[in-house]
């Protein structure tokens, strides 16, 4: 579920031999990176506001993604508590040749509002605002 106001983050990439293990595979730190990039962009949207990761919970590695294919990331705010939001980030691949996709690692992050000190900030407000802004 996407909440109110707080549009899915995509973007696309291209999975190349330097992205690789020994399996001719992506590789899970690769794809934790590019998942963990597209939880940053949905949470700064979401709270307009400096974030930072706070906890990585639960990827699903489901289908190997091979060199050559294009992987799309998509990443939603799904929860905004007090400070934190949970943002859920689903990898696609996709064959460039024949436009086959599946579902290739699904994951859940807690991203964290956090002001110049690096300490938690609430941001309730600012969602509220962005929700109501739009409405």
């Amino acid at each position: 579920m996407v909440l109110p106001g707080f549009p899915e983050s995509r973007f696309v990439e291209m999975i190349f031999p330097e992205q690789a293990n020994h399996y001719g595979t992506l590789f899970g730190g690769t794809a934790l990176n590019l998942m963990g990039k597209a939880a940053f962009v949905a949470a700064t949207r979401a709270a307009r506001h400096a974030v930072v990761m706070a906890a990585s919970e639960r990827i699903d590695f489901r289908v190997p993604v091979k060199v050559g294919q294009m992987v799309e990331l998509v990443a939603r705010v799904e929860r905004i508590g007090r400070s934190s939001m949970t943002v859920v980030v689903e990898m696609h691949a996709e064959s460039p040749v024949s436009g086959e996709r599946c579902l290739a690692i699904q994951g859940c992050f807690v991203m964290v509002a956090v002001d110049a000190d690096g300490r938690p900030v609430p941001v309730a407000a600012v969602s509220t605002q962005s929700i109501n802004k739009d409405a």
